[in-house]
């Protein structure tokens, strides 16, 4: 009996009855939408097909095939043909609205991160049919229209902080495979509040990359920032001397970190960081250089002449955020602010190898920074501004003049 109970088991195919229940949506959609059409058609005669009538205004002159893609999948479509009147639907044109607003989902994913294999399973998933990374192609040439007038955009208002820095890319070249630099800029406003100020195509980060990307800020209206925050890049800082230069410079602490640890062997990393980070710690900038030079000397009985040299010359050029609020030191003296942003343009652009030209890069790169700061910036203060104006009236706000730097020494390496 169990036996027979087996055999009477019905088995379905979840496959079959999903492929058979979307094309039963897909015939019902066509019929529907073709009946629509005729009846368009019915009421711009002024008789339905075949009818004769003396309130006729014109008569039919058969129709064309036309594909449409809907949620349901592509379906047929038969637009009927006037002999005398246009024929104007407005179906398709409601469609064409829902087709919009697909086109915006796929650039939003687009732009979002998700890679060009995934965003074709989702139509896959969706319509019943990938769309093509040329279909992908072309509807991002719509949006890089928009982030171009983007890019050039005025800059309004005053950015006492400004961060910069670069981000290296591939790109086809002549059949090889070259490096391209995207230069960006992030501004803290006087509400206090980030804005990514520009996004640059330089060849590289050299002087000549760095000139002619703060021109280009400051040609759109960018005003002379109080303090302006990066690593010490290529003919960043010669660059920043002659564009802007009343602007303080901070070299970011990290980085600078990250120099020294080179000239230090490993299993001394760990002390070295806690004697560099104690320079940062303290008070204020007399302080700082206090134990700067306790630090050298320090390094110079560990053996590390290299590291010595490096802090005794360079030390300087990270304390330059002691002349802002204490309450901002934390957030101006290092670049992580604009490395964290850049490392959502690396995450997105991973999955894209090289770019085909310099100018794609450059359009991916701008998008995503937009949408990362429409998405995360711009309902979030970042600073209390207000303490900057209170601390430009105070005693302490006074300007510090730097001793002149030690002579560098022949030896030392001050790479970015």
């Amino acid at each position: 009996m169990e036996a027979e109970a087996e055999l009477k088991v019905l088995r379905i195919d979840e496959a079959a009855v999903r492929d058979h229940l979307g094309q039963l949506v897909r015939s019902s959609v066509e019929e529907t939408l073709n009946a629509l059409l005729d009846a368009e058609a019915d009421a711009l005669c002024g008789a339905e097909k075949y009818e004769r009538s003396e309130t006729r205004k014109d008569t039919r002159a058969g129709h064309y095939a036309r594909r449409l893609t809907t949620t349901s999948g592509t379906v047929d479509l038969k637009v009927p043909k006037l002999r005398t009147l246009k024929f104007e639907t407005a179906i398709i044109e409601r469609y064409r609205r829902r087709e919009s607003s697909v086109e915006e989902a796929l650039i939003e994913m687009y732009l979002a991160g998700v890679s060009v294999r995934r965003v074709e399973d989702i139509t896959e998933a969706l319509w019943g049919e990938k769309v093509s990374p040329g279909t992908i192609s072309n509807l991002n040439q719509k949006v890089y229209g928009r982030i171009e007038e983007w890019r050039n955009r005025p800059i309004e208002g005053r950015h006492p902080y400004v961060y910069l820095d670069g981000i290296s890319l591939k790109r086809s070249w002549a059949g090889e495979v070259r490096n391209v630099s995207v230069l960006a800029a992030i501004g803290v406003n006087e509400e206090g509040f980030r804005e990514i100020l520009g996004v640059a195509e330089g060849c590289k980060e050299d002087k000549a990359g760095w000139m002619a990307f703060l021109k280009h800020l400051r040609e759109r209206g960018l005003q002379a920032p109080q303090l302006v925050i990066s690593d010490k890049c290529l003919g960043l800082v010669e660059s920043l001397a002659e564009i802007f230069p009343d602007a303080d410079w901070q070299r970011c602490t990290v980085h600078w970190y990250r120099n020294i640890f080179s000239h230090v062997p490993c299993e001394k990393v760990k002390d070295v960081a806690a004697m560099l980070k104690a320079i940062h710690a303290q008070e204020d900038r007399s302080a700082a250089l206090k134990k700067a030079g306790d630090v050298v000397e320090k390094l110079r009985k560990m053996k590390l002449a290299k590291a010595a040299a490096m802090v005794e010359a360079d030390a300087h050029e990270t304390l330059a955020y002691y002349r802002f609020p204490s309450e901002h030191w934390r957030k101006i003296r290092t670049n992580n602010p604009m490395e964290r942003t850049l490392k959502e343009v690396r995450r997105r652009v991973k999955v894209i190898g090289a770019f085909p030209d310099g100018n794609s890069a450059l359009m991916l790169c701008a998008a995503r920074l937009r949408h990362v700061a429409s998405k995360t910036w711009s309902a979030r203060k970042y600073m209390d501004m207000g303490l900057l104006a209170l601390h430009a009236r105070s005693p302490r706000g006074a300007r510090e003049e730097d001793p002149e730097p030690a002579a560098e020494p022949a030896t030392s390496t001050l790479a970015g």
